[in-house]
């Protein structure tokens, strides 16, 4: 399995367990802070390393009428005044080959959304940057099928690549998880994360919007954890119920803490055995 870093914290086989996590989208500056104000607090109580993360577009909304957020240029230089602030690494998605190299220029990571896993140039261009690429495993591929998507970031001779397990489709705006993908999608030789709240989403459920059970996302995530998940990733909010993206899945950030501190147990205990 490939080692390397996102900022300070070690990413691989032996590397402690780590949380990405923020909100879904920017929504405004102060609303980023106050998650990555609470994710320092939280890495200096567990020791679990934090990356922040928040996308500056949401293309794959499910209405047109959606918020996007504020776009490239503005979005990158919010998150560049996140990581100024509080010194946390940054990860954003990248939906467009165009955005890859001004995105690498800012963030510490990149992220593939799910939807776009085998976009050939998408993965090309986030793999020459040379920074780490996290592969969100589409909702309609199963892990056998990621390996392509692996080769085509190794391809260009970058081997820093995650991938990340966010659920199936098995009906109607259902999203099924299969913890064997874990270990499946380790065998290629890379960190694994699992998104624990996308994981809860029940897409286009409220018709114009994704519905959500965030009361299972603690089920989930130590789930995740117990079958080798190296990382957890959260979408998390001051007040969920007036997030702009993702509202009905998001969790607050009451909810984070003793979450991770279970999860934190569970992946001493695993990585003992």
């Amino acid at each position: 399995m490939s080692d390397f870093r996102i900022g300070d914290i070690q990413v691989g086989v032996d590397g402690d367990l780590f949380l990405i996590a923020g909100p879904c989208v920017i929504e405004s500056e102060a609303v980023c802070l106050e998650a990555a104000e609470f994710l320092l607090g939280l890495q200096d109580k567990t020791g679990v390393g934090c990356v922040f993360k928040a996308s500056f577009d949401k293309a794959n909304r499910s209405s047109i009428d959606s918020f996007r957020g504020p776009g490239l240029e503005k979005g990158l230089e919010i998150l560049a005044g996140i990581r100024d602030k509080t010194g946390l690494p940054i990860l954003t998605d990248v939906h467009e080959a165009s955005q890859a190299k001004p995105v690498g220029k800012v963030v510490d990571a990149m992220q593939i959304p799910a939807f776009l896993c085998r976009q050939t140039d998408l993965l090309v261009a986030c793999g020459e940057t040379g920074k780490p690429v996290s592969i969100k495993k589409g909702q309609f591929v199963s892990p056998d099928e990621m390996k392509n998507c692996v080769g085509k970031v190794r391809s260009t001779g970058n081997d820093k690549i995650m991938l990340t397990e966010r659920g199936t489709f098995f009906g109607y705006n259902r999203l099924v998880n299969d913890m064997t993908s874990i270990p499946a999608m380790a065998s290629y030789g890379c960190p694994t994360v699992f998104d624990v709240t996308h994981s809860t989403q029940q897409p286009g459920g409220l018709g114009d919007a994704s519905a959500g059970a965030p009361e299972m996302a603690p089920v989930l995530a130590k789930a995740a954890v117990a079958a080798g998940a190296n990382a957890l990733f959260m979408e998390i909010h001051p007040d969920p119920a007036k997030a702009l993206c993702d509202a009905a899945c998001m969790l607050s950030l009451d909810k984070v803490t003793p979450l991770v501190e279970t999860c934190k147990q569970i992946h001493s205990i695993i990585r003992q055995s």
